[in-house]
């Protein structure tokens, strides 16, 4: 395989304390840090053949900070009332302290569980009785693990299209350039090849997160050198160094 002196991991840049840094230091690799997909908004009227009164829900769901982002945006555009009274459920606490960005932040009307699917299921059944009819903002194209949740459990609750993943334009981007990529999503690995139908991997290294990532990456022919998380190293970044260090 191709000696690794600079690598393309595929999110955004984070910040400077990010182990990311310290794993490059290390191995004197160079990082470009660069998104193979983004996230827009779904157009007024895609939103309105929806049937969906924003008003009349008093609980929404949010599992990601896109899915908030897009959700007080649509009701800015929609000139839906931000209710005092609503509740609002999410994953974690990172994402329930981001609902300041758009509300005053009232511990009482906002929930969150510990990161997991598990704990947020626990969560929403508790509140589920007080809580009423549920939103849940959603991407066109999903897990469907939450609403399989909801219909097993009977909430009153409606799924409503908010944002769609598209492929960023990398037409200015020499891939070649980089003798490992690091993909994080199944749609990340096919903008590449919809970006780059030519691509060929040769010696270069490729590294995938999660089951549905690299099951895509070989998927596309590709091979995959790194494969994580695992055991004992459960983020990419760590992962990453345990493969750099086993060259």
């Amino acid at each position: 395989m191709k000696k690794i002196s600079k690598i393309l991991v595929s999110q955004p840049e984070p910040n400077a304390r990010s182990p990311y840094f310290a794993v490059a230091k290390k191995f004197d690799v160079s990082l470009e840090f660069r998104p193979l997909i983004e996230v827009e908004r779904v157009s007024n009227k895609e939103f309105r053949k929806q049937r969906v009164d924003l008003n009349t829900y008093p609980a929404v769901t949010f599992t990601s900070r896109n899915s908030m982002d897009f959700y007080f945006q649509m009701m800015e555009e929609m000139r839906a009332t931000v209710s005092q009274e609503t509740r609002y459920f999410c994953m974690s606490e990172a994402i329930a302290l981001y609902l300041q960005k758009y509300i005053q932040y009232r511990k009482r009307k906002v929930f969150f569980a510990n990161g997991t699917f598990e704990d947020y299921k626990l969560l929403l059944l508790k509140y589920k009785p007080a809580a009423g009819r549920f939103l849940v903002p959603c991407p066109d194209v999903r897990n469907d693990k939450l609403s399989t949740f909801l219909t097993e459990e009977g909430f009153d609750y409606k799924e409503c299209i908010m944002y769609r993943t598209v492929n960023a334009n990398l037409s200015e981007m020499d891939v070649n350039q980089f003798d490992m990529m690091i993909f994080f999503s199944p749609i990340g690995v096919q903008s590449l090849f919809d970006n780059f139908p030519k691509y060929k991997q040769e010696d270069r290294h490729i590294a995938g997160f999660g089951p549905n990532t690299c099951v895509k990456i070989e998927e596309m022919g590709l091979n995959l050198s790194l494969k994580a998380p695992i055991p004992e190293a459960r983020s990419m970044s760590a992962s990453l160094e345990r493969y750099l260090a086993s060259l």
